[in-house]
């Protein structure tokens, strides 16, 4: 049988492979076994969602990270976000957080005891951006940003929240450190838009079923990666959610664990800087995720 989908204009089409994080599910689908980035974006988690009866939730302990930057979206529930360099700031569904590792950083992410006290919903997008050479050992920073603050803007049935890059002749107020696109598309029943070729490396994640791109459906938890320099139009046959991201590619990346760097040498040094506690600590936790012997098998952070 004809798959109705090679005749797109598709580099990849990633499956996702799911994650335990510790009391509920992620489907990962950066990096993959076919494909580790999509421009700057190295990782690339849908969270949920994932509902906890009262007194339960998410308890992400304290864990490293370098060279990267940390961006968490949610469409549902809230997380309380500490780290080393004194943040604390919950996150609630619209805003973003994006924590600048550089050359270090501690964090943990929970539930705040306000989710707590009854059943709560966790739901969102979790990615990591890979910084470029020049930035990769920056010092570490945290900033929120209120959904407020994002720009939205509505057309032919799109509504569209830009969490951060430059898209569509508008600018994120978040501080970013290469070119990039990330964008949030909910769309009403046949609603449709076009995606242009701005950046040399895009794709398209389907929150929910009901997409189709140049008229091919595509199916529910699906990274559609396109071909360099594609122009692609996104519809739905019924109401649906779509995460685009992509930009311009800052070189090849080494992931191990939750380090990402472009040098081998400087993942070995996280990996010792860790395991004899030469991070900063985050205040007010005493937690930590221990170095794994093999990443797969533990704790995975956010």
């Amino acid at each position: 049988m004809t798959d109705p989908l090679q005749y797109l204009p598709l580099q990849h089409l990633i499956e996702p492979h799911v994650q335990d994080l510790g009391g509920f599910q992620a489907r990962r689908l950066l990096p993959s076994e076919v494909l580790d980035m999509v421009g700057p974006f190295i990782f690339f988690d849908h969270l949920g969602p994932a509902t906890f009866p009262p007194g339960k939730g998410v308890d992400v302990r304290p864990h490293p990270h370098i060279n990267l930057a940390t961006v968490t979206y949610l469409f549902e529930g809230v997380f309380l976000h500490r780290d080393s360099v004194g943040s604390v700031q919950e996150i609630h569904p619209g805003a973003v957080n994006w924590m600048t590792a550089g050359r270090g950083i501690v964090h943990s992410e929970r539930s705040p005891d306000s989710a707590r006290t009854q059943e709560s919903t966790l739901h969102g997008i979790q990615t990591w951006v890979a910084l470029p050479d020049e930035h990769e050992e920056t010092d570490p920073w945290f900033r929120h940003h209120p959904a407020a603050d994002l720009p939205t803007w509505e057309e032919g049935g799109v509504t569209f929240t830009l969490i951060a890059g430059a898209a569509f002749g508008r600018t994120s107020p978040v501080q970013t450190f290469s070119p990039m696109i990330y964008i949030d598309a909910q769309m009403s029943p046949g609603a449709q838009f076009k995606l242009p070729s701005n950046y040399s490396e895009q794709a398209v994640y389907s929150v929910t079923p009901g997409l189709a791109l140049n008229s091919t459906p595509l199916a529910q938890h699906r990274l559609a990666v396109l071909a360099s320099g594609a122009t692609v139009e996104i519809g739905c046959n019924g109401s649906a959610r779509c995460i685009i991201v992509g930009g311009e590619p800052v070189g090849p990346r080494i992931k191990w664990w939750n380090f990402v760097s472009s040098r081998r040498d400087r993942i070995e040094q996280a990996k010792r800087d860790w395991q004899e506690g030469r991070f900063d600590p985050v205040p007010q936790e005493t937690e930590f995720i221990p170095l794994p012997e093999e990443p797969k098998r533990q704790e995975q952070p956010l």
